[in-house]
């Protein structure tokens, strides 16, 4: 099992392993042929970039039995996902600022994120782990005010894309089975959220191999999972937001209103 992290040096942008708060540099391609360089580097010499640059990022509404029955929703027959803006993500440790043009409610959503590692389209169900790089922490931020705002249609997307409000990370962790994890989210120092992976509707190979069916997933491109409950509102001025998944590591932001 590796973590992977994306990092800015002295104005180079590179990628490698961590472990114990070292980076070990690595040349080539995250998810082709990357090759230890012998450079290691201090995690405290470096900033931490998002892992990856997804060429989407798909997110899942409706995803653990828990939540469907808090909120007497039906369990879906198949995936119910949308689309998130690639220009929404930002850094492990980035400041996210309330958009200037919407004033209303913003909550944080902890999820467990799939990175793709390899292009798939209409893949199988027993396919579809070979095909998984790893697994990260995501923070879907919603401003949740825009997402019914027009009886007519449902507005998932922009609700969920402006710029700031797609924090994952800080790594991609390889070789791991999440179906024992757990994924809690702390704000401002309370625990708001913690709850199985387990819990899910669909598990990560059949969210890849279903969505494979629908459009081809590229390596680096982001699933999320969907949030259970615990979902709420960040009210003070600065609010402090971790998702911690544990083996994955912790993604820490402020959000500022």
């Amino acid at each position: 099992m590796t973590k992977w992290v994306r990092y800015r040096h002295n104005d180079t942008i590179g990628f490698g392993t961590i472990e114990h708060s070292v980076i070990s540099v690595h040349s080539g391609e995250m998810f082709g042929e990357a090759v230890p360089t012998g450079q290691t580097l201090p995690h405290a010499e470096v900033e931490l970039l998002a892992p990856c640059e997804p060429s989407k990022i798909i997110g899942l509404w409706n995803n653990f039995h828990a939540l469907a029955a808090k909120l007497n929703q039906p369990e879906p027959a198949e995936p119910l996902y949308f689309l998130k803006a690639p220009s929404s993500v930002i850094a492990p440790g980035a400041r996210v600022a309330q958009p200037k043009c919407y004033a209303g409610k913003v909550v944080y959503e902890g999820e467990l994120g799939i990175v793709i590692g390899k292009r798939c389209s209409a893949i199988s169900v027993a396919e579809a782990d070979e095909h998984i790089f790893g697994y990260t922490c995501v923070n879907d931020i919603t401003a949740a005010d825009i997402l019914n705002r027009d009886p007519t249609f449902p507005q998932w997307s922009r609700a969920k894309s402006f710029d700031g409000f797609g924090p994952f990370g800080p790594a991609i962790k390889t070789g791991l089975d999440p179906a024992g994890l757990s994924v809690r989210t702390i704000l401002n120092g309370a625990e708001r959220q913690n709850y199985p992976v387990s819990d899910m509707i669909f598990s990560p190979q059949q969210l890849v191999s279903l969505i494979s069916h629908d459009m081809t997933l590229l390596p680096g491109d982001l699933i999320c999972c969907g949030t259970s409950v615990g979902v709420g509102v960040m009210k003070e001025p600065v609010n402090s937001v971790i998702i911690a998944i544990e083996g994955i590591g912790e993604l820490g932001n402020e959000f500022h209103r």
